[in-house]
This record gives C-alpha cells, structure tokens and sequence, in this order.
C-alpha cells in the first residue's frame, strides 16, 4: 500500500501536487490512497490516520509552510514504524545540498519534478529493489505524456475548497527572489484538452478556479480563448483567479476583460518594487510606467479585484525607497496590497547576494529577512507590523472609507505612523477586535496624524455601520457625553481609559 500525504496551510487548500503524483501512478493507483491534513492538526493524529492504512510507502510534499510540521511528523513516523519508507518531494526537499532536517530522516528525497520518478521508486521498492542513491534527481515528462489531475477532485473539494488549475508551466522571466527563475521557459498544455477537463470540473460543480500559471497573459490568444471559454458558462457563482504580468495588456485581451461582470475575477500582480536599479540587480523585467498605465485601466474599466504585491528587504533597498514604491502602488488604489518580506527560497538565485548584502535570515521557517545592510532589525520588525495592520486595516476592506482620510498624500508615511502608534497603544498585531480596532485607530489617528477630526469620526462612523458592528463606537458614545446627549460622571476617566487602550 502506498500513501500519498501533505500538509495544507488551511482546509480551503487542495494539494494539487498530490492529485498529479495520483494521476500519474499507472497501474500502482489501485493500491494508493491520498489523504490531506492541516498544519494545524497534531503530528501524533495524523500519524495515526497514515499508519490505519497499513502503508509500505508513504510520500509527503514539502513547502515553506509546512516543513515545521511534517518534520516533526516524520520524526514520529520513523519512531513508531521504522519499516515505512518514507519519500519526500516538493520545492523545500528539491535543491541540494542546501536540504532542511527533515531530508535526513526520510528514506528516500526527490528533487524537482516526482510524476514519473515517483512511481518508478515505488515499483522499486514494493519489489524488494534498493534504488543507488537515496536523493533521486526528478525525471520531467513532456506535457503532453502526463496524465490530468482533475478528476481526482472529490465533490467535497469542488464544492467548498479551491480548485487549482494549471494552463501552463514554468515562466521566462528571471527574478531572482523566485524559484521560478531556474525554468527555461513556460509550456503550455495543449488547449482543447484543458480546456475539456475545465468543462467536466465545471459540470461536476467546481466554480473556484485558481490558475497556478506564473504569467498567464503571457500569451494572449491563448489567454483569451481561456476566458472565453468561462464567460461562455458565467453564473453569480464563478470566481477565477490569475497571476498576470503587470505590463503586458494588449487590446485584445482589454476587450475580453471589459465583457466580464464585477467581482468575478481576481488578478494577482507581482509589482515587487517600482525601483529600476533593484529590478536590474534581482533580474527583474519589468516597464514601470506600462504597469503603471495597466493598472490604472484595470481599476477604472474592469470590475476585477486586483491583489498586488510588493516585497520589503529585497538587497539593495531601504525603508525610504521601500516607501516610495508604497506611494505609487497606493495611489493606483489596488483593492489589496500584499506587503510581503522577502524569504529565503531554498535554490532561489538571490542567494547570491546574501554576503554583498549582509542578507540574514531568520533560520526557522518561513525563513523571512531579519536584516540587511540597509535595514535593521528594529527597522523590519516595523514593517512587519505594519503589513499585518495594512491587511486588518485596508486589505479587509472594512475601511474603505477611513483609509483614504488617514493615509492622505503621503500613505505611506502616515500609515508607518498609524502602524508605530497602534502598537504602541494596543502591544500587539494579534486579536484586536473589530469595534476595539475602530476605537484605537480614533485615538492614534487624532493623536498622532494632522486630521480633520470631524471628517475622520464622520468617515469611520461610516465604515463601522457598514461593518454589521451592534451598538456604537467608543468615540461616539464618548462625543454623545460631551455634548450633553448623555451626562455623568467619569467622562474624563473614561476618556483617558480610551486614550491608554
């Protein structure tokens, strides 16, 4: 019996590496069973259910996020049933030397692609064969060879978690903070065959698409035949989402966009910072003022939401400069900034420039930046805190009409300021609920920012009951005292309480 297992970061999550190794094991499927846990779950629990099966083999995939887990998972595998090989794949296990604790506890590793090279250990090992090396160098098939996954989505799946989908593989661009700087180039799947297997997973009742391909405009015609194909089957429930490259969108694919109703697409753009000497440095091809232009248009003719990424403590920038790149992706009015600190990737050509740079990272996963040579730790743990604020602020988008007062002509200035001062207030970035956030950001705002107080308390009273929030804030509780609606003793005291929350 083989097993076949991960650990998803949330449930939502579907282990589309798993369902390809499934598709992918010929005749040994009928003795394989795939089995999806969280990394929220005990490792000793999920031993457990691996070990009911009664496995010879069990594969585990390997990410940033879960190497934490399926480290000390392993470690109780190995204890409680030593006879159990264990194979590892996936991109934290796919380049050595550089290979975390777990790779040497695990019987056997495979690097780089597993849908053949997998099955082919398998049948090794279950006929008493032992392979010559222990770290085996993944074999890559022909697109064309592999068998689809897709219909190994259960209806479970389909039906409540995301269904991820790839129309492509690989990516020609070279950035080096990205793993995907060591493909040769991205490979399209042949069209008509994807395209029939989107048609089943969509008569089967998916309707949460997530494109996993790195630059899906990269080819135009072929992304337009693919939304196409989805606006031909749109309903109030279709969602898809794509990773596009910011600077390249032709008229052709402008039109296709135009055509689709709001809030039906999400688009994730990888900005990463709008300083060109940074992008030369880090390998980074991208024309600013295109990206620019394209995501004004996007925001002003399409109703997609647009999730945009920027990344802190690339080599080379500075908390300034940071901030510059801040500015101009702010003011374009993205629906989302993801303000993401940089990371080690295992094989990543950034690590390059780790000693030029002073580049030092945390050595626990998920390996994030501590410091560089222009940006010191104290530095990064504010903007640590500051991207946590920014997603409960403005990425949830229950403050829609409060960010714009607050961040003004300078967003980010002011919001390093709004950040400093709720931490300060509140010492910590962690559940703050949603009426206590509404009363420390009247406080820190009115406190430190220059704001009209009138257009601020008018702007977040707007939010709040927009928010579903019962009863009313603090500050108008507060206002309603000291204008006589409601007189008693302590206003002051309470005031004060309110100030030093």
């Amino acid at each position: 019996m083989i097993t076949l297992a991960t650990l998803n970061a949330r449930y939502i999550h579907t282990a589309f590496g798993l369902r390809y190794l499934y598709a992918n094991l010929g005749e040994l499927q009928a003795q394989t069973v795939m089995r999806e846990f969280t990394i929220h779950e005990m490792p000793l629990n999920i031993a457990e259910k691996l070990l009911s099966d009664q496995p010879t083999i069990i594969g585990i995939s390997v990410y940033i996020w879960n190497v934490r887990e399926v480290t000390e998972l392993v470690g109780v595998l190995k204890q409680i049933a030593p006879q159990v090989k264990i194979v590892l794949g996936g991109p934290e296990v796919s380049h050595p030397p550089d290979l975390p604790d777990v790779a040497e506890l695990a019987d056997y590793v495979i690097t780089g692609p597993g849908e053949l090279s997998f099955r082919q250990l398998c049948e090794q090992l279950l006929q008493g064969q032992k392979p010559l090396n222990r770290i085996i160098s993944g074999v890559s098939v022909p697109l064309d060879q592999l068998q689809l996954p897709y219909q190994f989505y259960l209806e479970e799946d389909l039906a409540n978690r995301i269904t991820y989908v790839e129309a492509s593989r690989g990516c020609p661009f070279k950035c080096e903070f990205c793993l995907s700087a060591l493909d040769k180039t991205a490979k399209p799947f042949e069209l008509g065959a994807f395209l029939d297997e989107m048609d089943s997973l969509y008569q089967r009742g998916a309707r949460n698409f997530k494109f996993i391909d790195r630059t899906f405009n990269l080819k135009v015609k072929t992304s337009v035949a693919i939304l196409e194909f989805f606006l031909e089957r749109m309903d109030e429930d279709l969602y898809l989402h794509f990773e596009v490259i910011p600077d390249n969108l032709p008229d052709a694919l402008k039109d296709m966009l135009k055509r689709f109703p709001p809030n039906r697409l999400q688009f994730e753009i990888g900005v990463q910072t709008f300083d060109p000497q940074i992008q030369d440095l880090i390998s980074r091809r991208q024309d600013n003022d295109k990206t620019i232009k394209n995501l004004l248009w996007l925001r002003e003719h399409t109703g997609a939401h647009l999730h945009t990424d920027l990344i802190f403590g690339l080599p080379g920038d500075t908390l300034e400069n940071f901030g510059k790149s801040f500015d101009q992706l702010a003011l374009l009015r993205p629906q989302e900034i993801q303000l993401g600190i940089l990371k080690r990737l295992r094989g990543a050509p950034i690590n390059r420039h780790s000693e030029d740079y002073q580049l030092r990272y945390n050595p626990h996963p998920p390996y994030n930046i501590l410091s560089t040579r222009d940006i010191d730790f104290s530095t990064m743990q504010r903007v640590n805190r500051l991207a946590r604020y920014w997603d409960m602020i403005a990425n949830s988008g229950r403050f829609t009409v409060s960010l714009p007062v607050i961040l003004g002509d300078q967003p980010f200035v002011r919001f390093l300021a709004l950040s400093d001062a709720l931490y300060i207030a509140s010492n910590s970035t962690w559940k703050i609920n949603l009426q206590r956030l509404f009363d420390l950001i009247h406080v820190v705002s009115t406190d430190v920012l220059v704001l009209d107080k009138a257009e601020l308390e008018a702007a977040l009273l707007e939010d709040y009951q927009r928010s579903g929030q019962k009863g009313e804030p603090a500050f108008v509780k507060q206002k309603a005292v000291v204008t006589g609606k409601k007189m008693g003793k302590g206003t002051a005291n309470k005031r004060q309480q309110l100030h030093n929350q």
